[in-house]
């Protein structure tokens, strides 16, 4: 079987726990490489200077020899044995010398120095100062170490007498304790890496605990528990926010189940009555054979019922519109006035027969969607009408504030909305005692498209009412961020 299908976990798939671990493993790793690098250039270079150092001043010993004590040769043999660290005791290295005539011919030499260095090759004498680029690495048969560094005697008016100073300094103990850092070294990294990956998970686990925590405390939230919270107090700073954000969406989700409920629960019961009223109507008619008349009454009551129905139908499918975020509102210049004038001669019918005088004071340009306007407007009339006596009067204030929104108001002189009944008149199928008493056919859906229409616009509807004298609506339009 091949491995076509399968499909290895990309970076973008990896779990938080193992980001973590990976990149506190790579962060270790190389704070650890960085440190034991330093240690070991810093071990190096000490080494290096100590060696150029003593090289060095071994060549400026031996010139001032042979310049200052060029006729006593004990002073300058004792300098080049007496100092000689011998082989095998132990300490940390040797060197060797040796002094030549310009005819390469070996006037003193270290002890040793010929089988140590065995066809060793220096390289040449430098006449001047000495420094670090003056020495040379060379590497004997039996694999030992030296550096070389070779040079002439200070300069004479006598070239013939100068002479030539060889001195080769055994590193091999140095160059093993090198080689044996760096593999020290290179264990510790290893050990590092792993300890460093090891540790990572542990301490990635645990900070990842409390999402694992906020994760179940979630698992335990259904539709019947809204009311539990994550709380953002009980978590660390930065999952604060989280929980926070989270409380927030169960408040919201918690206030949409209850409106749901309501309206389901308002719904059915709106339903319900018009549903009686048909299925009760037919039951009798259907009891007993009826006249054609009989039968014709009967349908026309029926297509009552019908027509309240469908009116209920449309005006939900409006609201639960209006309500999406991507429902597009067709914005136009309009002017208030010409829009109410339109409005009253609508109702104009109603308020005569009732007696209602209607008064309009506006003048004023309103940014918004012509035939929306014309309803939230048309339902606050229509609603006016309903509640007003005989006799009354109904009066629409506009008004243009300074920042270019624009303020309706519309009083009635009707029996008013009592304190506890303002908070909800906005609600689907919500409905005052008087109201449901008074005028059964209502479906109590008017004052919430007015809502809807407002919310599309940016604005707010409000409402301020005294009973027994009246009430008034208020809609709040926003100022258009476009020019006339």
């Amino acid at each position: 079987m091949g491995l076509e299908g399968t499909r290895l976990p990309t970076v973008r798939h990896w779990s938080i726990t193992t980001r973590l671990t990976f990149l506190y493993g790579i962060y270790a790793f190389a704070l650890l490489a960085l440190a034991s690098n330093i240690v070991y250039w810093s071990m190096l270079s000490n080494i290096q200077t100590v060696e150029w150092k003593f090289l060095t001043n071994k060549v400026f010993i031996f010139r001032t020899i042979l310049a200052e004590h060029a006729a006593d040769s004990g002073t300058l043999k004792q300098e080049v044995e007496w100092e000689k660290i011998p082989p095998h005791s132990g300490q940390y290295y040797a060197y060797y010398s040796r002094i030549s005539d310009l005819s390469k011919k070996v006037i003193l030499q270290t002890p040793g120095f010929d089988e140590a260095l065995t066809n060793v090759v220096f390289p040449q004498p430098v006449r001047g100062d000495v420094d670090e680029s003056s020495i040379e690495r060379w590497k004997s048969v039996e694999g030992k170490s030296y550096l070389l560094i070779s040079a002439w005697s200070k300069e004479s008016k006598n070239r013939a007498t100068d002479k030539t100073i060889d001195v080769a300094l055994d590193v091999t103990q140095e160059d093993i304790l090198v080689d044996q850092y760096e593999r020290q070294m290179a264990v510790v990294l290893i050990i590092g890496l792993m300890l460093a990956v090891s540790l990572g998970y542990v301490v990635a686990r645990r900070g990842m605990r409390p999402l694992t925590e906020i994760a179940q405390a979630a698992e335990h939230i259904t539709a019947s528990q809204l009311h539990e919270r994550i709380d953002p107090e009980r978590w660390p700073k930065e999952l604060a926010l989280l929980a926070g954000a989270f409380d927030r969406m169960l408040d919201r989700l918690e206030e949409s189940f209850t409106r749901l409920s309501r309206f389901s629960a308002d719904l059915a019961h709106e339903i319900r009555t018009p549903i009686n009223n048909l299925m009760g109507e037919a039951e009798v008619t259907l009891s007993k054979p009826r006249t054609t008349e009989e039968y014709r009454q009967t349908l026309e009551s029926s297509l009552e019922e019908f027509q309240r129905l469908s009116h209920m139908i449309k005006s939900l499918l409006f609201i639960a519109r209006a309500e999406e975020s991507t429902k597009v509102v067709k914005r136009t210049w309009l002017s208030v006035h010409k829009e109410l004038e339109s409005v009253r001669d609508f109702h104009s019918a109603v308020a005569e027969e009732k007696g209602i005088s209607l008064r309009c004071e506006c003048e004023a340009r309103l940014w918004a969607d012509q035939t929306l306007f014309r309803l939230a407007v048309s339902n606050l009339l229509a609603n006016a009408l309903q509640y007003t006596p005989s006799g009354g009067r109904i009066v629409v204030v506009v008004t243009q504030t300074a920042k270019g929104g624009v303020v309706i108001n519309m009083s009635d002189s009707g029996c008013g909305i009592e304190p506890e009944d303002m908070k909800r008149v906005f609600d689907r199928f919500y409905r005052t005692r008087n109201a449901r008493s008074d005028y059964p056919m209502g479906a109590g859906l008017g004052l919430a498209i007015v809502k809807s229409i407002m919310k599309m616009h940016g604005g707010k509807a409000s409402v301020f009412s005294v009973p027994g004298h009246g009430t008034t609506f208020t809609l709040h339009f926003p100022p258009c961020s476009e020019g006339p």
